[in-house]
């Protein structure tokens, strides 16, 4: 990896790590540290970061083939920096990055686009790992917090997850963690150069998440999980 991993959050938060906005998280760019949104065993998300980008395209740029054809992650500076002032400046989407707590190096991503306020109280997932954390575990847990972050301090109620039905690691991870399949979109999304069929996979409030509880209390994201 060319560049070094983003430095870990700062000391114990006594107020626990849900707090983001109030510690300058959300739109932060470079000056501050990175503030965990929430903290599972293994993981943390946090918001992106335009200071982000020299490390994210790496990992971007290193996960071409675990990613193709289904993601298309920015992979230059340019394109980073477009993407996610898009995620931290539109108010109908947030994103977050999710980091391997021993490592603190980023592991993958989930962004929450199209989120609906009123009596749909809904959002669409997109997410993501890097070729270095496919298969550990990390994402499951990731794509939990953020889910659970969501349906709290979020005040949402749904979240549903549109899948092209040959991305079987996709299908597999949302089914892992209680998603339930409740239909199929003909020619739903144009990606890589044609409409694409999908699968919609989704969650309430309601229905039971598997996936680990976050840490309560005070956590400092830099902590091994076994000292926590």
């Amino acid at each position: 990896m060319s560049a070094a991993p983003s430095p870990p959050p700062g000391p114990c938060d006594p107020q626990g790590a849900s707090g983001s906005e109030a510690h300058g998280g959300r739109g932060a760019g470079s000056g501050a540290l990175p503030v965990a949104v929430a903290v599972g065993p293994r993981t943390f998300i946090r918001h992106y970061r335009l200071d982000d980008a020299a490390e994210y395209t790496a990992l971007a740029r290193e996960s071409t083939r675990l990613h193709r054809p289904w993601l298309f992650p920015p992979r230059t500076g340019a394109e980073y920096a477009a993407y996610a002032r898009r995620l931290l400046e539109d108010p109908t989407r947030t994103g977050y990055l999710v980091c391997d707590r021993a490592e603190g190096r980023i592991a993958g991503f989930v962004n929450i686009n199209n989120m609906v306020q009123g009596a749909f109280l809904s959002g669409a997932l997109g997410y993501g790992a890097f070729a270095h954390a496919a298969g550990r575990g990390l994402m499951a847990e990731g794509l939990g917090l953020v889910v659970r972050h969501a349906f709290g301090p979020l005040g949402l109620h749904r979240l549903e997850a549109n899948i092209q039905p040959g991305n079987k690691p996709s299908v597999a991870l949302v089914r892992r963690l209680g998603f339930r399949l409740e239909g199929f979109s003909p020619d739903f999304l144009f990606i890589d150069g044609a409409w694409r069929d999908h699968e919609r996979w989704a969650i309430t409030v309601e229905m039971e998440l598997l996936a680990p509880q976050p840490h309560p209390g005070a956590v400092r994201p830099d902590c091994p999980p076994e000292t926590a």
